[in-house]
């Protein structure tokens, strides 16, 4: 027990560097540019730019010129939304599931004696009877994790690393040391969005100073080299360094951000993206999409004004999810429930649903995913559901 425990803490130490590296380098980057460059060297060059050539501000205590603090205002603006959604990603706790997917302690103790899979699977369908849950196995079963013993939502997900099943898991990430799902994601696609800038921005503006200073240190043996204005200084090696690092951290956090964006845009996490969920009629990649539109108001809520702050604004519960393939919208697939004649469709019992998905999801069809699995003793209940395409 005590050796497993020492791993233990051993693994969740070690999974702190990743993050403890970005750390210091983004206190290295902030050294080099703030202090280096806009304070060391851009006010030694006398040089004048054709578009700033007609104002020059001077400040006597700080000896800062316009073009260092445009570079200050907006490096900082860039370096502090960064940093906030950076350290919301980390620090925000990932959802899970909700006591009602826990399985009663009575079934529970049942489920565990019990060793054929059938009878394991009729303990989870009469558990599930008041769960809402569209989605399955790719056998058609109950989603359970052993692990947490607990019924899986749709979209949730068992993280080996957190040790912990996640609502709307999308991966975890060595380099925020946190599952990112449901309660974080927002926060995740901004970290992407504002490093993008902030490296952007950084190589943008040193790319000229980075070229003086690669010139000079390739002409400086020469006999006829011309006089460069700039410092040889120690400030030329993090000026180099700083456009290197930003350039590289840009292609790579670019390509990811593009893909996030992909997949914000067809409403997929990244585990979906790769196997489709599956629900009652099958497996359907697109089963969660309800437009761009919409899928972009899941994930950043539907006031715009708070798109770009890292504040949760998602929607939902994390719990359940609207689904194309049970919404009825003239734009989407439709679906009809026609119960048999001798019988109401009051007599199907219908599941409680969370109030932000009850627009969206029909208790009726629930009933009908639990009724197709339970035999009562009056018979069972038929329904057929009837898929209609836009041609």
């Amino acid at each position: 027990m005590a050796p497993t425990h020492v791993l233990r803490c051993c693994q969740r130490g070690l999974a702190w560097i990743p993050v403890i590296f970005i750390a210091l380098v983004v206190c290295w980057s902030y050294y080099a540019y703030v202090v280096e460059l806009c304070i060391f060297t851009i006010p030694s060059i006398a040089e004048k730019r054709p578009w700033m050539k007609f104002v020059f501000i001077y400040s006597g205590w700080t000896g800062l010129n316009l073009d260092t603090l445009i570079y200050m205002v907006f490096f900082h603006l860039s370096f502090v939304m960064f940093v906030w959604s950076y350290w919301k990603t980390i620090f925000t706790r990932p959802a899970n599931p909700s006591k009602e997917f826990c399985l009663p302690k009575a079934e529970k103790e049942q489920y565990v004696k019990e060793e054929r899979p059938e009878s394991q699977q009729e303990i989870l369908w009469r558990a599930a009877a008041n769960l809402p849950l569209y989605t399955r196995t790719g056998a058609g079963a109950i989603r359970y994790c052993d692990r947490c013993q607990v019924i899986k939502p749709d979209r949730c997900h068992h993280c080996s690393a957190c040790d912990m099943c996640v609502l709307k898991m999308d991966h975890h990430c060595p380099w925020v040391n946190n599952c990112v799902g449901f309660s974080n994601y927002k926060f995740f696609i901004l970290f992407l969005c504002y490093s993008l800038v902030y490296c952007l921005f950084i190589a943008a503006t040193v790319l000229q100073y980075f070229i003086k200073f690669w010139t000079l240190c390739r002409r400086k043996s020469a006999e006829n080299c011309p006089k460069n204005e700039l410092p040889d200084t120690h400030a030329k090696f993090h000026v180099l360094f700083l456009f290197f690092v930003a350039a590289m951290f840009c292609i790579s956090i670019l390509s990811l951000f593009s893909y996030h964006l992909w997949l914000v845009g067809k409403n997929r996490s990244t585990i979906e993206a790769f196997r489709a969920p599956v629900f009652r009629t099958g497996s359907d990649k697109n089963g969660f999409s309800l437009g761009f539109g919409k899928n972009i108001a899941q994930v950043f809520g539907d006031e715009r004004k708070f798109w770009l702050l890292p504040i949760f604004t998602s929607q939902g519960d994390g719990l359940t999810f609207p689904s194309r393939l049970v919404n009825i919208d003239p734009e989407q697939p439709t679906v009809s429930l026609q119960p048999e004649a001798n019988k109401s469709i009051e007599d199907v019992p219908a599941s409680p649903l969370s109030e932000s998905q009850n627009h969206l999801l029909g208790n009726e069809q629930h009933a009908n995913n639990v009724t197709e699995h339970l035999e009562n003793d009056t018979g069972s209940e038929t329904i057929t559901i009837i898929m209609e395409r836009e041609s």
